[in-house]
């Protein structure tokens, strides 16, 4: 059985006051039946890490090389040493504001694995993709040019994320929603195996908010969440995670 997820991108916002919210999650889920992941700014990833509860901790990227000459970027096991275990790579920010291919992508889902972090690559169309008819093909190619051989359900964690949904206040029908998780799962199965896709949690990510988390975690082939305004403050955020615990 894969183990649901509620998972937290806070993007580029939070101070250090804001790791209350995260002391505050912490004590509201003690023992969670699910995992919850929350995505700092880097600048806060190590102070979070001292809280002390049952939250899982991940880097919003990460770059593909482990050190070097690159200002700026921070490498998987600068990550890893701060106490991540988990980093977003290919969030739809990242390959529009940066540029990022799929290419790019992929190598760093491998410098992730080799640091032995978990990668929840992002995949998803945008606006003018679905509504050419569009959505599988993207989705495949990205999945395809992303993710490598070898992904299993302890080193990859897909989020499907409709890039014209993100922060916009729109949401894809239940159907489509559906349609596509379904759709990755059987793309990851020709490509992974069956053994391997059965694995890999795959998230939706795209305006999920406490009214509409509850149908959204109904549905089959969603484990859970990428979120990200809703996650931070903990007493929006555990409502999502409240109604990810409560799915079937």
């Amino acid at each position: 059985m894969r183990k649901k997820m509620a998972a937290g991108n806070w993007k580029m916002n939070g101070m250090a006051e804001s790791l209350d919210e995260i002391t505050a999650l912490a004590a509201l889920h003690q023992k969670p039946t699910v995992d919850i992941l929350i995505c700092p700014p880097a600048t806060l990833l190590a102070r979070a890490a001292e809280i002390e509860g049952a939250l899982k901790l991940g880097g919003q990227d990460c770059h593909d090389m482990n050190s070097g000459a690159h200002t700026g970027d921070i490498s998987a096991p600068m990550l890893a040493d701060a106490g991540a275990e988990y980093v977003i790579v290919g969030h739809s920010e990242r390959r529009t504001d940066h540029n990022e291919s799929s290419a790019t992508v992929r190598a760093k889902t491998n410098a992730a694995w080799h640091t032995g972090l978990t990668a929840v690559v992002c995949i998803g169309e945008t606006l003018a993709q679905r509504e050419a008819g569009e959505t599988n093909d993207v989705l495949a190619a990205q999945l395809t040019a992303s993710i490598p051989q070898g992904a299993n359900g302890v080193n990859t964690v897909v989020a499907y994320e409709p890039v014209w949904a993100i922060g916009t206040g729109k949401t894809p029908t239940l159907d489509e929603i559906a349609d596509a998780h379904g759709f990755i799962r059987a793309h990851l199965a020709s490509r992974h195996g069956q053994t391997a896709a059965n694995g890999i949690r795959i998230l939706y990510g795209g305006s999920v908010k406490p009214d509409n988390a509850e149908e959204i975690f109904e549905l089959g082939n969603v484990d859970g969440a990428l979120v990200g305004g809703a996650s931070l403050k903990a007493e929006d955020f555990t409502i999502i995670v409240t109604a990810l615990e409560g799915a079937d």
